[in-house]
């Protein structure tokens, strides 16, 4: 996979191509990496890449010409004559494991993140970027919600992660969040490890966890589960964990 990204700040990407599995699977050429600058093709000395918006307001404007020349520019780079054009928008479609999965088996990726106001909106209606959310909020660029897409996307890359399973095992991989997770010590502070997980029987250590993974997704995100399609098994323990809530309340 190559991935390329336009934007005015290079050097903040060196948190995912300097640290962890990405830049260990940078380092082992698993996917290629470049930045292309839109200030290197201003039509001024000094760079400038931003004007005020038409009709006032507060604030910049990236303009359409920089960023377009950056755009052609990174699509002489790719490997194929199809590529995806992203742009990061607090406007865009939420990003979600399915979109994860669809993009990890792309060729080509091109981000491009926005600075100031936003940019000049005839880019995207001449490029036709597609526009991706990382949630209802804002920040200063698009440069951190780009890293967090490349690396989720990443991750999903087979041989960047160092064991195969732990992709699919990750929360939402299937629908639902995480199970819990214990390493040593045994006892700490009077916590203690669930008992299941020190039997060493396979089977119940699965089924502990899958139930623990419905529960924590009943409890944090309902949302989630309506829409699953539950195979036999996860519906007897919703079920189960229902029933045992209302035992609890009754209690109570």
């Amino acid at each position: 996979m190559q991935i390329q990204v336009i934007s005015i700040f290079p050097e903040m990407f060196a948190a995912i191509t300097k640290y962890g599995v990405t830049s260990r699977a940078l380092e082992n050429g698993l996917w290629q990496f470049s930045v292309i600058n839109p200030r290197e093709f201003a039509n001024n000395p000094l760079g400038y890449i931003d004007d005020r918006p038409f009709g006032g307001g507060p604030g910049m404007v990236m303009q359409v010409e920089p960023l377009l020349k950056a755009y052609h520019q990174a699509k002489k780079n790719i490997k194929s004559n199809a590529c995806r054009l992203i742009y990061l928008s607090p406007q865009g479609k939420p990003l979600d494991h399915t979109k994860v999965k669809e993009l990890s088996h792309e060729d080509d990726l091109i981000l491009v993140c926005g600075r100031y106001e936003g940019i000049d909106e005839r880019f995207l209606s001449i490029t036709k970027a597609e526009e991706i959310s990382l949630g209802d909020f804002v920040v200063s660029g698009g440069e951190l919600p780009a890293m967090l897409l490349m690396d989720s996307v990443l991750r999903c890359v087979p041989g960047v992660l160092g064991d195969a399973n732990s992709a699919q095992e990750d929360s939402f991989a299937n629908g639902l969040l995480d199970y819990p997770q214990y390493t040593r010590p045994v006892e700490f502070n009077g916590y203690g490890v669930p008992e299941v997980l020190l039997s060493g029987h396979h089977a119940h250590i699965e089924h502990w966890r899958l139930k623990q993974s419905l529960m924590r997704t009943l409890e944090k995100r309902p949302d989630l589960l309506d829409k699953r399609n539950n195979n036999p098994e996860e519906s007897c323990l919703l079920q189960e964990i229902l029933q045992e809530r209302q035992d609890k309340s009754i209690l109570e």
